[in-house]
């Protein structure tokens, strides 16, 4: 009997607030993941504003890392909080320093979108413009199911732990989708 080998997703929260729904929800992802799937975290803090000037001078350590731990997982999974209808500013500059060529390294990624807000729409608007952006950077994005955590203070504790059950069955189904679609992309199944 084969071994099978673990799927590696990198998980970037799109908010950078030490409180934030966004990043408790990537925490839950991460013990609600699937066996045989590891979520790592990386951060977006250290990473400066692009300036094609500062690229075309090399890329700042902090943006080779992000692009390293892009390249080497199997898949990404996006939490993105919801600014003015679309994703954060932060994000985006992450997005922006990641895909500078050469080698963009989010090219065939399978990808897995979620986020959550104090508001009644749980970041629907933030996660299409995002899409938009995997598109044209040739990403996979797993269409459904669809995580878009509404009313995110009902469902966290003060700790910042998703206690709404229903909510984790969402992000437990995104998370198997997403399994299920690497190896499909894979042509595993």
């Amino acid at each position: 009997m084969a071994h099978e080998q673990t799927l590696t997703v990198l998980g970037i929260s799109g908010s950078l607030r030490k409180g934030s729904y966004n990043t408790a929800a990537l925490r839950a992802a991460q013990e609600l993941a699937p066996p045989g799937m590891a979520i790592e975290t990386i951060g977006i803090s250290a990473l400066p504003l692009y300036n094609e000037d500062v690229r075309a001078a090399g890329f700042p350590p902090a943006v080779q890392e992000l692009r390293r731990r892009i390249a080497a997982a199997d898949a990404l999974l996006f939490v993105t909080p919801e600014y003015n209808y679309s994703m954060p500013g932060v994000l985006k500059n992450a997005i922006d320093w990641a895909s500078r060529p050469p080698d963009q390294p989010f090219n065939d990624k399978p990808v897995a979108i979620m986020g959550a807000s104090p508001g009644m729409i749980g970041t629907a608007r933030a996660q299409y413009h995002l899409r938009q952006s995997c598109v044209f950077l040739n990403m996979h994005v797993l269409n459904k199911p669809e995580v878009m955590i509404a009313n995110a203070a009902s469902r966290f504790d003060a700790e910042g732990r998703l206690t709404d059950e229903a909510t984790r069955g969402f992000i437990r189904d995104l998370l198997t989708a997403l399994a299920a679609w690497t190896k499909r992309l894979r042509g595993e199944q």
